[in-house]
């Protein structure tokens, strides 16, 4: 196996901004998916959250599979990412019910459609999960993008986006979208939510 590629150290610019935003041009990356709608504090988010990771570990330890997966490589599980818009527009952000989302977790370049299924099948049986069904495997880029790293509660995420459009104006650009992705990097049952580690970002274009 060639060297193992980590995330936090590979792919620090991506995974670990500083506390300060940046502009960004993040490129197409391979991803298991999977979209839903309502509370992020709910069941289904839940399962679902459970379902992404059942397989993306199914992956990982596929070496030790009697058919290994081509030009397989040893690597960290990337974190939980979430790309989250509103139902209607016209109610506050702070309206939970009112949201929806796509969440995701990386995948390595190994990964292809065909493996995606193989995977998807062993995982049913290995751990039932009625959305691993709904799980779906593609690419996907921000493309230019703002980011930066939120440290505390999700609940104060408008106070580092309103730093991001600031210094976006102050470099000539302007948000192009309203949805936002998030990249947790820390775990809320373990982590004090005043240390949660958070990377926020938003796609823009020049003014």
């Amino acid at each position: 196996m060639s060297k193992k590629i980590e995330y936090r150290k590979d792919y620090k610019h991506i995974y670990l901004p500083k506390t300060i935003p940046v502009i960004i041009d993040v490129a197409k990356m391979p991803f298991i998916m999977i979209s839903g709608t309502g509370n992020p504090n709910g069941e289904e988010f839940t399962r679902a959250t459970e379902a992404l990771y059942s397989l993306s570990y199914a992956v990982k330890m596929s070496y030790k599979s009697d058919e290994i997966p081509v030009s397989y490589y040893e690597y960290t599980v990337f974190p939980l990412e979430g790309i989250w818009d509103l139902i209607d527009k016209s109610k506050p952000a702070t309206d939970k019910n009112n949201l929806k989302y796509t969440i995701m977790i990386r995948q390595p370049d190994f990964l292809t459609n065909e493996l995606f299924i193989t995977f998807v099948e062993q995982t049913k049986k290995k751990k039932p999960n009625p959305y691993l069904e709904k799980l779906t495997f593609g690419e996907m880029t921000d493309g230019l993008c703002c980011q930066m790293m939120h440290i505390g509660s999700y609940d104060d995420e408008p106070e580092s986006f309103a730093k991001m459009e600031v210094f976006c104006k102050e470099k000539g650009y302007v948000r192009s979208d309203k949805t936002h992705r998030e990249i947790y990097l820390s775990d809320p049952r373990k982590t004090e939510m005043s240390k949660m580690k958070t990377v926020l970002r938003f796609p823009i274009k020049g003014q």
